[in-house]
C-alpha cells in the first residue's frame, strides 16, 4: 500500500514537472511580449498626448462639454484621460496576445473577440465625441437664436436640445457596441418622448404671456383703426 502511494505521488510530481517544463519556455515569451507591449503602450500614450496637444483636443472637449463633466466627477483632462485610454487597450492587447502564446484554448475564443471588439470601440467613441460636440454647437445655436427673438424659455430650449442630441448620440454608441441594443431603443423613445413632451408644456407656458401680448397688439391696433375711419371725413 505504502510502495503504491509513493509511486502515484511520484508520478503526480513528473507530471507536474513535465507540464510545468512543457509551458515554461511559452511563460517566459508572454512575460517578454507582456513587457514590450508595456514599453510600445507607454510610446503609443506618448504619441496620442503630443498628438492631442497639437490638434488643440482639449478646446474641442471644452467646447463639447465633455471638459466640465470631468472635473465634476474629479477625473483627469480629456487629452490626459484618451491618452490613457491608448496605453491601457494597447497593454492589454500586448498582455492578451501573450495569454495566446500559452495556447490554452478556453481563452483563444475571448481573446479573438476582445481583438474584434476594439474598431467598434473606436468607432463608438469618435460617435460619441463628435454627438457631444454637436449637442454642444446646436444648444448653443439655439440659445442665441431664442434670446435675439426675446424668446423667454431660451435657456430651457437650449438645454432641452442638448439632452436630445446627447441621448440620440448615446443610443449610437450603444447600438454600435452591440449592448442591450432594444433596452436602448426603447429607452431613447421613453426619454425623448418625455423630453418633448415637457418642452411642448414649457412653449404653451412661455407663448402664453407672448400670445396674450401679441393679441392685445392687434386689439389695440384695430381699435385705433377704427376711431381713425369714424372721424375721417371719407
Amino acid at each position: 500500500m505504502r510502495e503504491i502511494i509513493i509511486t502515484e505521488l511520484t508520478q503526480a510530481f513528473q507530471d507536474l514537472l513535465r507540464g510545468f517544463a512543457h509551458y515554461l519556455p511559452r511563460l517566459i515569451v508572454m512575460l517578454i511580449i507582456a513587457f514590450v507591449g508595456w514599453m510600445i503602450a507607454y510610446l503609443l500614450k506618448v504619441l496620442a498626448h503630443s498628438i492631442l496637444r497639437l490638434t488643440k483636443f482639449s478646446k474641442l472637449s471644452e467646447n463639447a462639454g465633455a471638459t466640465q463633466l470631468l472635473n465634476q466627477a474629479a477625473l483627469p483632462s480629456s487629452t490626459e484621460l484618451l491618452s490613457r485610454f491608448v496605453f491601457w487597450v494597447a497593454w492589454v492587447g500586448f498582455i492578451l496576445l501573450g495569454v495566446s502564446v500559452l495556447g490554452i484554448v478556453a481563452l483563444q475564443e475571448y481573446i479573438s473577440q476582445f481583438f474584434l471588439f476594439l474598431p467598434r470601440l473606436f468607432v463608438a467613441l469618435v460617435i460619441l465625441f463628435f454627438g457631444l460636440l454637436a449637442a454642444s454647437f446646436f444648444s448653443r445655436a439655439a440659445l442665441l437664436a431664442a434670446v435675439n427673438v426675446n424668446f423667454r424659455s431660451s435657456r430651457l430650449l437650449s438645454i432641452s436640445i442638448r439632452i436630445i442630441i446627447s441621448i440620440f448620440a448615446l443610443s449610437m454608441v450603444f447600438e454600435v457596441l452591440g449592448v442591450a441594443k432594444e433596452t436602448m431603443l426603447i429607452t431613447f423613445g421613453t426619454v425623448f418622448g418625455a423630453v418633448m413632451l415637457s418642452l411642448a408644456i414649457a412653449f404653451g407656458i412661455g407663448g402664453k404671456d407672448v400670445a396674450r401680448e401679441f393679441l392685445e397688439k392687434k386689439i389695440v391696433t384695430g381699435k385705433k383703426e377704427e376711431k381713425e375711419d369714424e372721424l375721417s371725413p371719407l
